[in-house]
């Protein structure tokens, strides 16, 4: 039995399981807007350190798993899999669907992950605390299956979101998204802006009539009302004017691609939360957005 490790606990989140159960016990009933459990195939969430995004997590997750998360640190131009068996949380372990993940290999579309991508790449790992947390109950029961996306292009993330959209039809199956909104600032080599004069990459001597801040949250609800519109094209073609950071961009496109290649169904995506880490200024400053989402499926 291979066993991925939690590589980011003790530093992105807590290694303690009571302080990491009390953490989660926590953000989950702060949770005001609850998503309705009947008919809810998938969620959006973020994945930064617990500490700036954990109570907006904690919006996403409310019942019932594919988990989509985005790569940070290596270069893929396609979808890849897991080898393991097992991943490991403080909280206990979550077993894989072998069975599932064999299926998506035999399509021949998917790479493996090595050992070392698995446990390098964190966008996967924040959800898996709380995976565990909400099926604690019959943890023995779920199994999930791990899908790390690539930079692919927009005919590839419809290619993924069809073989993905027949999953999304089983009542026992939930999607997990992950994604961050916007990277904003100089670290970032984001600095878009947009105000009365128009839209601008600020530099240090640029001047603003609307708080930074402002118009990264205007920034980020548009991109949000464009998935929420469920419109593919209308996302991607906002991505390309606007370059917003949004590190789980292709995961959600794939999500949306799934959503269209199910036209027998009637889709709706709500928001239902969003923060910044902070309120930026000045050129200085950075801040990460955080936004949750949940998707029903219906009969037309």
């Amino acid at each position: 039995m291979t066993t991925r490790q939690a590589s980011h606990a003790g530093s992105w989140y807590s290694s303690s399981k009571t302080e990491l159960n009390q953490q989660l016990n926590r953000f989950l009933n702060d949770v005001t807007e609850k998503a309705p459990g009947k008919n809810v195939c998938a969620i959006i969430g973020p994945h930064a350190g617990y500490t700036y995004s954990g109570p907006t997590a904690a919006h996403a997750y409310n019942e019932r798993v594919f988990l989509l998360g985005p790569s940070h640190h290596v270069y893929l131009d396609g979808c890849g899999l897991s080898r393991c068996d097992r991943y490991e949380t403080p909280l206990g372990n979550l077993t894989l669907d072998r069975t599932t993940i064999e299926e998506l290999a035999a399509t021949k579309e998917f790479s493996w992950m090595s050992q070392h991508v698995d446990e390098d790449e964190h966008s996967i790992e924040m959800h898996l605390p709380y995976t565990y947390k909400i099926f604690e109950s019959k943890i023995d029961q779920i199994k999930i299956v791990p899908i790390l996306v690539g930079a692919i292009d927009a005919e590839k993330e419809k290619k993924y979101g069809q073989l993905l959209a027949k999953y999304l039809l089983d009542p026992k199956t939930l999607f997990i998204v992950s994604s961050d909104f916007c990277h904003w600032g100089r670290r970032f080599r984001y600095t878009y802006y947009q105000d009365q004069q128009g839209a601008r990459n600020l530099s240090p001597s640029s001047s603003t009539t609307l708080p930074i801040h402002e118009s990264i949250r205007q920034l980020d609800h548009e991109g949000m009302a464009m998935i929420a519109s469920l419109d593919f094209d209308a996302f991607e073609d906002y991505l390309v004017r606007t370059r917003n950071t949004i590190c789980g961009r292709h995961p959600i496109a794939v999500l949306l691609a799934a959503l269209q290649a199910l036209p027998e169904k009637k889709s709706t995506l709500v928001f239902t939360n969003y923060a910044q880490s902070s309120a930026c200024q000045t050129i200085q400053d950075s801040s990460v957005s955080y936004a949750s989402a949940y998707v029903s499926l219906v009969n037309q």
